[in-house]
């Protein structure tokens, strides 16, 4: 896909930082073994790559605002334009040393997501999309699945961990889906869940609690390979309230219908 100047600048940007994650994931095996553990390592890689991508995107747009994981909130001399990133997106994946995280940046512009890339550089999966211009995964261009039965469908959720209170709420929606379903998948990164709905390896995904640099790339992915998102409670605001529920066309009032209490 022929990308704009700034769908570019992010994706030098998202790869730079997945070539310093991949050398630092292949730390995480020898390290796994040592009594220390490798969470202190594992840190350290989080904030390298987003030292990378901050470098990489100011330098390039140095007007723009900042959102990001670890570096928190910043205003931009143009306030209508801001990036949103998450640098490692699965991080207890990482530190497991299992291949399943990536990269997710996000341009926001006027409160919209005009932009967004989710690198998963385990798999060297580039997942691009800009507004109106359609969803790609490298060259390939995303359509979200066309199957129209949930039984033969497979969604993702995440499973709340230790001491989350919303773990029961998440437990009663699973039981709701799980009988009318092909199968229930928790790969414990929401920007690569997000990217499965755009390229139809999955029909659907919900999830609630999450931030707005798990979520902001995924969602342009979703739309512009023609999924449906909404927020989970209607009338709350995906990115602010972080919840959503997405799927494709077909599927998506009977699986809401499910998940929805």
């Amino acid at each position: 896909m022929q990308g704009s100047a700034n769908l570019n600048v992010m994706i030098k940007a998202a790869r730079k930082a997945g070539r310093s994650l991949t050398k630092d994931f292949r730390e995480v095996e020898n390290l796994q073994v040592s009594r220390k553990g490798a969470g202190d390592f594992v840190t350290k890689a989080d904030l390298a790559a987003e030292k990378i991508i901050k470098e990489e995107l100011m330098e390039a747009r140095p007007t723009y605002g900042w959102l990001a994981e670890e570096g928190g909130a910043e205003e931009g001399a143009d306030p209508t334009r801001r990036w949103i990133v998450d640098p490692l997106d699965g991080t207890t994946n990482f530190l497991h040393g299992l291949p399943h995280w990536a990269v997710s940046i996000a341009l926001e512009h006027k409160g919209q997501i005009v932009a967004g890339v989710i690198y998963d550089a385990a798999k060297d999966e580039m997942y691009v999309a800009e507004k109106g211009m359609g969803a790609w995964m490298n060259d390939q261009r995303l359509r979200v699945s066309s199957r129209h039965q949930m039984i033969e469908s497979v969604f993702a959720t995440g499973i709340p961990f230790g001491g989350r209170s919303d773990l029961p709420e998440t437990i009663k929606e699973i039981a709701k889906v799980a009988p009318a379903v092909a199968g229930i998948r928790r790969w414990g990164s929401a920007a690569l869940d997000l990217a499965y709905v755009a390229a139809g390896r999955y029909e659907g995904y919900w999830e609630r609690r999450l931030n707005a640099w798990d979520l902001a790339a995924g969602i342009v992915l979703v739309r512009e390979a023609g999924g449906f998102i909404e927020p989970l409670t209607l009338g709350k605001d995906i990115l602010a309230d972080g919840e959503l529920i997405c799927a494709n066309e077909a599927i998506f009032s009977t699986f809401a219908k499910a998940v929805r209490p």
